[in-house]
């Protein structure tokens, strides 16, 4: 079965090639979500559930149960994914994205959920300064924060504040099936993370009963910081349930 890795916001699949660098495994895949990096189908509307459905509808193509994996809004997608269809999940692994009620979205979350202010902020957004901001706010290697911004195009955008828009009461609605996840469940965290704070790795690690919530001496990104250490943490735990 393969390994299949999805990323958050605003990524696209690259988020995972430092991490994939690091892997021995060759049957692994990264994804990108519509409208990142990828065209969305006509009429999809960006909402989370919508992005659940669309995992549900190609992992089932996939034709057999995967190691799945998420970083932030990946690792909140696919623990939906693995709460409803846990036929099409072996082991799951995630980090940086809270499912929890008690979670108070972060500023930018909650400009981007307010109707005049999202728009207003991603009219304006300039790649260079979305870029600085991503350096000195969350550690991302100036080099990588360049690469990442040069991606964020208008379908982006346009899905980023839809996605975030529907999700203004996802901790509520999505938390509750957190203790039914069956598959087993590594969460690795950046605990140095200011907009989803290490205590809600904590608290999905014991919602999930994880074997183990790992807690890394980095920011919002493990997969840029820290990608040696995180592809070691993922063959680890798809080792140690090799015959699950």
């Amino acid at each position: 079965m393969p390994a299949i890795l999805i990323h958050g916001v605003p990524d696209t699949h690259h988020v995972w090639d430092g991490v994939r660098q690091h892997l021995t495994r060759t049957d692994v895949e990264a994804w990108d979500l519509p409208g990142f990096g990828a065209p969305r189908p006509t009429g999809f509307g960006s909402t989370k559930e919508e992005y659940v459905d669309w995992l549900i509808r190609r992992l089932e193509r996939v034709g057999e149960p995967v190691d799945l994996v998420g970083h932030d809004w990946g690792c909140i997608l696919t623990l939906r994914v693995a709460y409803l269809r846990p036929d099409l999940v072996r082991t799951w692994a995630g980090g940086n994205g809270p499912v929890n009620s008690a979670y108070v979205w972060h500023p930018l979350a909650r400009i981007w959920q307010d109707q005049v202010e999202g728009d207003r902020y991603m009219r304006e957004l300039r790649p260079e300064t979305f870029a600085e901001d991503l350096v000195a706010g969350f550690d991302v290697p100036e080099r990588l924060a360049k690469d990442m911004v040069s991606r964020v195009d208008e379908p982006m955008t346009d899905s980023v504040l839809k996605l975030y828009r529907s999700a203004i009461t996802m901790g509520a609605e999505w938390e509750p099936g957190l203790s039914a996840v069956s598959a087993p469940c590594l969460v690795f965290w950046g605990a140095l993370d200011p907009a989803c704070q290490i205590e809600f790795g904590r608290r999905l690690g014991a919602s999930l009963h994880a074997s183990s919530v790992v807690e890394l001496d980095c920011n919002h990104w493990p997969l840029l910081q820290k990608p040696a250490e995180v592809a070691a943490l993922l063959e680890g735990h798809w080792n140690a349930h090799a015959d699950h």
